[in-house]
């Protein structure tokens, strides 16, 4: 029998995700962001449930390649754009958009040789500081791509640092603004917690053609803890579940794992989980960090193991060898843990947890959806 811990893709949760973020965008067009192997649930094991997207966005061309294997004959767009000269044969190839945001890159468009010119979207660095031209030289940049026959449509994108804190991104607006005024072209603006939380708030937001819904597709918060799944009524699309291979009962004072960091109170019985931080779950998660119990809300006790955690079994006095434990996601009997919980905990964000699922752990779709 296999090690019993299991990460299990819900493609129901990926359309439902998808439909709740195309009614925020009103008439936008959505990109479904699958970088990162698809958030750490697999390209290939998320397509299907976003094949309503407009347009898929991603990294780097291999991910490109398997959306084209798979059968996706829309658009597909790079957000870092090319790394080397002959990646834009590649794009002509495949039918690739992509991202300019510097002056080497259109150093690249200048010297290929092509007959097929190519769909760009030029980045403003709009106050993020990554990628992208300043605001004060966009409009020299857009000209010189606008010169070139390598060239064809030019579209207008750029990033926002602060759609999910009280800044927010009235600021990036009217720097892009400005310096986009009156140069023709699609807008792509809003990541998804400028589409959940400004859409139809500030003025130029609507104005984006194109919208690039990441985090939020994957069933997680975008402004968590401000405002968590329930309140987006977004669904978990990535259930980490495993099950109980040993109980333990302690007595006032004893200890838990490595360090003995968790001390009884009193008589108390725990559970230990075929699951640890060489499975992606976080060592840094304390005392308390919540977990579900066939079904039930508890918390883990004690030092994370590389293969091994504990729970507290005292709400769950039926729990015993093979019960389940759902890390997050959703349980058999519908109970949800939201992943920005567990990250929480972890003094990180849901998007590392997903990315972070260690290669060993067996990954299931969800046939029901």
């Amino acid at each position: 029998m296999p090690r019993p811990i299991l990460a299990t893709i819900h493609p129901e949760a990926l359309r439902h995700n998808l439909e709740q973020l195309r009614r925020a965008a009103g008439d936008s067009r959505v990109w479904a962001v699958v970088k990162a192997n698809a958030y750490g649930h697999g390209i290939e094991r998320t397509l299907e449930g976003l094949r309503a997207a407009d347009g898929f966005a991603l990294l780097d061309l291999d991910e490109a390649q398997r959306v084209r294997d798979w059968g996706w004959r829309g658009p597909i767009l790079l957000l870092e754009g090319v790394f080397e000269q002959r990646d834009l044969e590649i794009c002509s190839r495949l039918g690739l958009w992509h991202v300019v945001h510097c002056e080497a890159q259109i150093d690249m468009l200048a010297a290929h040789k092509t007959n097929v010119p190519q769909r760009v979207f030029l980045k403003m660095n709009s106050g993020m500081n990554r990628l992208g031209f300043k605001p004060e030289h966009y409009r020299s940049a857009w000209s010189r791509l606008n010169a070139l026959p390598q060239v064809d449509e030019i579209s207008l994108i750029t990033h926002f640092s602060d759609a999910d804190t009280p800044k927010g991104i009235a600021s990036a607006i009217e720097h892009f603004a400005k310096a986009t005024r009156d140069l023709p072209g699609e807008r792509s603006l809003n990541n998804s917690a400028a589409i959940l939380r400004h859409m139809g708030e500030a003025g130029l937001a609507l104005d984006s053609d194109w919208v690039r819904a990441g985090i939020a597709l994957y069933g997680s918060a975008p402004d968590f803890p401000e405002h968590g799944i329930t309140h987006w009524n977004l669904q978990p699309t990535m259930t980490l579940a495993s099950k109980i291979i040993a109980t333990q009962s302690l007595g006032e004072g004893d200890s838990v794992g490595y360090g003995s960091h968790f001390v009884a109170a009193g008589s108390m019985r725990i559970g230990v989980v075929a699951c640890g931080y060489a499975d992606g779950y976080p060592r840094i998660c304390p005392t308390g960090t919540p977990v579900l119990v066939n079904g039930i809300r508890t918390r883990t006790v004690g030092r994370v193991s590389m293969d091994m955690l504990t729970v507290d079994l005292t709400p769950i006095p039926d729990a015993a060898l093979g019960s389940e434990v759902v890390l997050w996601g959703r349980a058999s009997n519908g109970a949800v843990l939201g992943i920005d919980e567990v990250a929480a905990s972890a003094q990180t964000i849901g998007y590392e947890l997903m990315c972070a699922l260690a290669p060993r752990v067996p990954v299931a779709v969800d046939s029901a959806g």
